[in-house]
Parts: C-alpha cells; structure tokens; sequence
C-alpha cells in the first residue's frame, strides 16, 4: 500500500497524532496547562527538587527551552526554582501546593485520554499494541541519535 493512502500506516499514525493533540489540547485547557507542562509536572510529581539540568536530560528538551518553560509555570504559580543550598550554580525546581493539585487534575485527564483512547481494547489487544508502539519509538529513537 502506497504511503500517501488514507489507510496507510504512515497516514493512520498521522492522523492518530494529530487526534489526540487535538483532544489533549482541548482537556488541557480546562485545566490551565500547556500540553508540554504534564511531562514536567510528572517529572516532579516523582522527583521533587531536581535542577533544571536534571530535567532537561530527561524530558529530552534543550535547556532554554526548559527556562521558559520553567519561567512559565512559576508564573502560573506551579512551581518554585531554589538555589541549591550546596552549591548556588545549580536552580533546583519545586512543585508548589498549587502545583501537586494541578498534578492531580492532569493526572485525571491522562486516565480520561488513555481510557478515549484504549477502551474498547483487550488487555492482550492493549499489550500487543504497547509492545509495536515501542518498537516504533526504538526505530525513531535509533534513527534520531544517528545525527
């Protein structure tokens, strides 16, 4: 099958991101977060403290953009950046109270995306497509740390 037809793989995916961007942005917005902000929160929700370096390397994002980002949600009241006491080069980021709740609330839409998403799944049909849908993220991953 030719890539460019609409039940190819490639233009399945395509649209499958595109659906769920849309979908996410739209749960997001009830809750007051940009749709890269949850990955920062779990990130702290799992690890409070970490310096701004810490979560660049694991969110994968270049560490100006982790600033603004930053910058962003201290504004929003989310988090709080501390100098660390041991060595004062190094910002160390917080989730504020107001952060954990809001968390909370992203926590929720997860379940809701994941549930829209996967719902009519077999537990066999959801680890079958968790297993190829890693193999995809491997291949890119791959290809990607090529460069």
């Amino acid at each position: 099958m030719d890539f460019h037809e609409r039940d190819s793989l490639y233009m399945i995916f395509l649209e499958i991101i595109k659906l769920h961007y849309h979908r996410t942005h739209l749960l997001l917005d009830k809750v007051g977060v940009y749709p890269g902000q949850p990955p920062m929160l779990y990130a702290l929700h799992r690890k409070n403290g970490q310096s701004q370096r810490e979560l660049a390397e694991k969110l994968k994002i270049k560490p100006a953009t982790i600033t603004v980002m930053l910058s962003r949600m201290e504004k929003a009241g989310l988090v709080e950046r501390k100098q660390d006491p041991d060595d004062q080069r190094i910002s160390r980021v917080y989730l504020t109270d107001q952060g954990q709740e809001v968390w909370r609330e992203v926590s929720e839409v997860v379940k809701i995306i994941n549930n829209d998403c996967f719902n009519n799944f077999t537990s066999e049909e959801q680890i079958l497509l968790r297993r190829l849908l890693m193999q995809v993220r491997d291949n890119l991953n791959k290809v990607c740390d090529e460069k």
